[in-house]
């Protein structure tokens, strides 16, 4: 699907990296973006963790293009009080990339921002703009100690975003088959159940403390579900009051652990389930600081329902640079699966 320009901001793990030559700030992108980025604006900015975010957006080559994306990044930049920052242009297009500095450094400049560099990177080689006409200077990234540090942390770095878009396919058909029956068998348990037609019912709300009870112990399991479990997952993942509790569940400190069994779930999905474990792995992924990933996870759920509201969101607060941090969660309270049963009184936890 085609969307419009919007960055990919990310937000630093509490891995701090402290950049002190161009090179570090080049080994800082695929370690805080999760993939090499290629004809691409990046802003980094630098400060107090709740104010800083660093974003990614392909490198626009018409000027009416290039001026929204001036707009988009200051707006995301004044929102968030930033006061330092680097621009990188990842292209070999010298005229666009000279184009986009001169109008994001401007804007920058003008709210006092201190833009510590401006380079454009192209073949293993940067080079400061305004450039005067040297050959660059040479990097790799291989044997840098960020890149060893993300390693030793258990974090992937993709190739470019395409691969990062195909991590999200999955390739085993034997087992999305599998997966997919199991989904099947569980929806029509689900329609069995609903006696009055109501969506919150007995039936549901007992789900609904299985898939709490599920979400919870799954950080501390190693093995893939079981495709009974995870057709069910996938089941409740699409029906607005259990997809209520596991979007409850998601914290930033557990947001790694969501991300790791949505993007399972996406990857084992039939098409016509995939809104509803995408949607919770874009929200997971924008709490765990990983902007890529959740609007790689926002575009394959709108290919599938475009007017999903939950992938709307995170769009919305991934195009504004939105911190983590203004995420409170849901209350129990207010899941309406949990609020009152059939007779009247208010569910309990069991």
């Amino acid at each position: 699907m085609t969307r419009p320009i919007a960055p990919e901001p990310s937000t630093p793990d509490p891995s701090a990296f402290v950049a002190r030559t161009p090179t570090d700030l080049l080994a800082v992108v695929p370690a805080v973006l999760g993939f090499h980025p290629h004809d691409s604006v990046v802003l980094l900015t630098f400060g107090p963790p709740e104010g800083t975010f660093h974003a990614r957006v392909d490198l626009p080559l018409e000027a009416s293009d290039q001026a929204a994306v001036t707009e988009m990044l200051v707006d995301a930049v004044r929102s968030n009080d930033v006061r330092r920052a680097a621009l990188l242009l990842y292209t070999d297009d010298l005229e666009a990339a000279h184009a986009q500095a001169v109008l994001l450094l401007g804007r920058l400049l003008d709210l006092g921002v201190d833009v510590i560099e401006v380079l454009r990177v192209d073949d293993g080689h940067w080079y400061v703009v305004p450039e005067d006409g040297s050959a660059g200077t040479p990097y790799e990234l291989e044997t840098h100690p960020f890149t060893a540090q993300r390693v030793y942390e258990g974090h992937l770095v993709h190739r470019d975003r395409d691969e990062l878009v195909d991590s999200l396919v999955g390739t085993d058909e034997d087992d999305t088959t599998a997966v997919a029956l199991a989904a099947t068998r569980f929806a029509d348990l689900v329609t069995s159940s609903e006696g009055t037609g109501h969506p919150v019912h007995g039936f549901l709300r007992g789900e609904a403390r299985w898939l709490q009870r599920r979400l919870r112990a799954r950080p501390a399991e190693r093995e893939p579900l079981h495709p009974r479990d995870a057709g069910r997952l996938l089941v409740l993942a699409s029906l607005e009051p259990t997809r209520d509790v596991a979007l409850a569940e998601i914290t930033r400190m557990n947001s790694g652990a969501h991300v790791d069994l949505w993007r399972e779930l996406v990857r084992r999905s039939p098409r016509e389930l995939l809104p509803g474990p995408s949607s919770l792995l874009a929200l997971a992924a924008w709490q765990h600081g990983d902007g890529a990933l959740a609007w790689c996870a926002i575009d394959r759920c709108l290919d599938v329902d475009p007017d999903h509201p939950l992938a709307h969101f995170v769009a919305e607060v991934l195009t504004a640079a939105v911190p983590p941090g203004v995420w409170h969660g849901i209350p129990e309270t207010d899941l309406e699966v949990f609020r009152t049963s059939a007779t009247g009184e208010a569910d309990r936890a069991s």
